[in-house]
This record gives C-alpha cells, structure tokens and sequence, in this order.
C-alpha cells in the first residue's frame, strides 16, 4: 500500500527534468553583475542584455564599462541627406564622426536598449561625435547611436574607459611619442615622453653607432639641438599632443554630465599614443565650473603653461632598448599658488609615473638630467 502511495505522489509530483532547468536562475544577482563588470565591453554587453528579461535588468547596473571605437568616419564622407539633420546635433557631432563597428544580429532588441528614451518630436540635444553602429532592418542597414545613447541606461557606471582606434597623431615610422594629460574643467598637468627613433636590441650595430656619437653628454642640450631642427621638433610635439588632449576632453561633456556617478574617467587610443585622465574630484570639478572652450577650433581652451624640457642624445634603458633624441616635458598651468609650484617643483614623481614600462624608467632616468625651463601662452 506504501508504494502505491509513493508511486501516486511521483506522478503528481514529478521531478523535473534536470535539463530543462535554468541554472542561471539559481545565481544571485550579485554574482551575475560581478561577470559582467569583468566583461567590461560595452558591445558584448549589449549582447548579452538581449539573453533574457533579467539580463536585460541587471545590465543597466554594470559599474566598469570599455568602449572601444572601431574606425573614424569625417563629415566628408557622411551623405547629403544626413548633413542637415547633423547641423542640429551641435558642436560634437560636426567636429567628427567615430563608428562603433562589429556589433550582428540579433540586435533588433539591443537598439531599445543603447538607444535614446525620447520621443521622436523632441529636438536633439548637443552630442558628442562619437557613435556606435547597430544593424537593424531598414534599408540603411546601420543605425547610428552617440555614446551619450550608448550609456545612457547604464545607471551605475563608476569606471569607463573608451579606447579610440589610433592616435590622432601622425608621426613618421621609429619615431616614439607618448603623452598622458590630467584635466578638471581645464588642463591640470600633461607629460610627454619622445625620441626621434628607437633602438631595439637586434639593432645592434645601429645602436653602438649612435652610442659612439653620444660620448660626450654631459647632460647639457648640445648646440646642433637648435641648430638641426631638434628644438623646433619638440615644440611641434608638445602642441600636437596638447591640441589633442585637448579636443579629446572637449568630446567628454555629455558623458560626464550625465554621470554623476563616474569614479575614473579614461580616453586613451589603441597605439597607446595618448592618454586622457579624469578621477571623481576633477569630474566633478568639470560639473561645477564649465570649461572654456577653443574660439578657433572644437576643444577646451589651453590656459597658459610652465614646462620643464629634460633630453638626452642617446638614452640606454635597462632591457637593452636605445632611445635617440630622448626628451621629457613636462607641463603645468601657470596660475598655481607659491606654495603649490615649489612643492610640485621638488616632487617629480607625477611626471616619471606617467608611463607604464619600459618607459616609466626612462622618465626616471631623464628626470634626473638638466632641468631647462620654457613658458607658452593660452592657445
């Protein structure tokens, strides 16, 4: 009689079947938002908000978030039809255009989540250039969303990171160059590191001739520095790079108004040529005091600096590499309290960590060179 009973229960009660059940399920959310802060990537992301209904709720709620850019589309290329609607874009959307390519099928459901919760009456607000592509059914084949769209339903983000496709730019082969700059509503510091070429160990008889040119330093520019166009160089470097971090930080404005939760803010290239920093205090700085912007051109204005210039002809690091024409600036705003500039003038230590290896230690071994001391007006 027992295992009649037993038997009865089975049927009404049956076990189910281990393969249809969903061990996502069994997952807290916590530990579904501690995977997708490690993915970071705002296009797999977006893929995976389309998995499920609770995928699509806990996706909004990522803290860590990359954006990488795909490839740079000018206005030049952009069709006739979609300059006018561009004009009412603002300042952004007219400086250039950055294309977030690579994102398939399905992604249908993806645009209801990267892309504006506005109706379509309401005039659009001043963009940042930058956009992410994501195919949809129409003839068109690519919609075009800013990332101020792209983020604007994730409600947690506290770290972001958006990598653009190269430097902007353009140096000649062997040539290094290498800036990090820091802002608030306006520049803080920037350092750049160059050499008119790089030797690697396998160029061993082309290191050994350059060395054997170099027997004289004796940590003082020479002469044919600003006689052969070195110097000239130089500040042609040091403008580039500053231009650049510059309207890389024009570009920002949307994003980090309407992030208030953002702890670090980092715009950097895929050449690692250049890198833009922002933490929470200088984020928050941007939010109160608006920057100045640029009369001449879409880019925050760069207020008048003190630079500090160190250079070696022929620098031997520690792994064997050489580099030539090595030289460091380093750049603060004039404006700084007494106090402030003598203490930063003894503390160098923002300027030789502000590279990763190998050329964090040639940043160290520079700084412990002569010191020669440039001014340069607002630009």
């Amino acid at each position: 009689m027992s295992s009649q009973r037993a038997d009865l229960a089975c049927r009404i009660f049956p076990e189910p079947d281990a393969s249809q059940i969903d061990h996502f399920d069994r997952l807290p959310d916590s530990l579904l938002l501690l995977v997708f802060n490690k993915i970071g990537d705002v296009k797999a992301l977006g893929r995976c908000c389309v998995v499920s209904r609770r995928f699509h709720s806990l996706v909004p709620q990522v803290e860590n978030v990359v954006v990488r850019v795909d490839c740079v589309i000018s206005d030049d290329d952009s069709s006739s039809s979609s300059a006018a609607s561009d004009k009412s874009r603002g300042p952004f959307w007219n400086l250039l255009r950055l294309v977030f390519g690579g994102i398939v099928k399905p992604i249908q459901t993806l645009g209801q989540f990267l892309g504006p919760k506005r109706p379509s009456s309401s005039s659009p607000t001043p963009s940042s250039s930058l956009a992410v592509g994501t195919d949809d059914d129409s003839d068109a084949g690519v919609t075009h969303h800013s990332p101020t769209q792209v983020l604007k339903n994730f409600n947690e983000i506290r770290l972001l990171r958006i990598e653009l496709p190269s430097g902007e730019l353009g140096i000649e082969d062997g040539v290094l160059l290498k800036w990090r700059a820091d802002f608030g509503s306006t520049l803080d510091n920037c350092v750049i590191l160059g050499a008119s070429s790089v030797f690697h160990p396998k160029d061993v008889t082309d290191s050994a001739a350059s060395a054997a040119n170099c027997t004289d330093d004796n940590g003082s520019i020479p002469d044919s520095f600003y006689t052969n166009g070195g110097l000239k160089l130089r500040v042609v470097w040091t403008i580039s790079s500053l231009i650049a971090a510059s309207a890389r930080h024009y570009l920002l404005q949307p994003i980090i108004s309407e992030h208030g939760t953002l702890d670090n803010l980092v715009l950097t290239d895929a050449d690692g040529q250049g890198v833009l920093y922002m933490n929470r205090e200088q984020l928050e700085e941007l939010r109160v005091k608006p920057l100045s912007a640029s009369s001449a051109s879409k880019r925050t204005l760069v207020p008048a600096l003190n630079m500090r210039l160190w250079y070696a002809p022929h620098l031997e690091l520690p792994d064997g590499v050489v580099l030539k024409g090595a030289t460091l600036v380093a750049i603060r705003p004039s404006e700084q309290s007494p106090s402030t500039a003598k203490k930063e003038a003894s503390d160098l230590s923002w300027v030789s960590t502000a590279f990763e290896e190998p050329y964090r230690t040639a940043a160290t071994m520079l700084v412990k060179r002569r010191t020669y001391c440039l001014e340069m007006n607002s630009f």
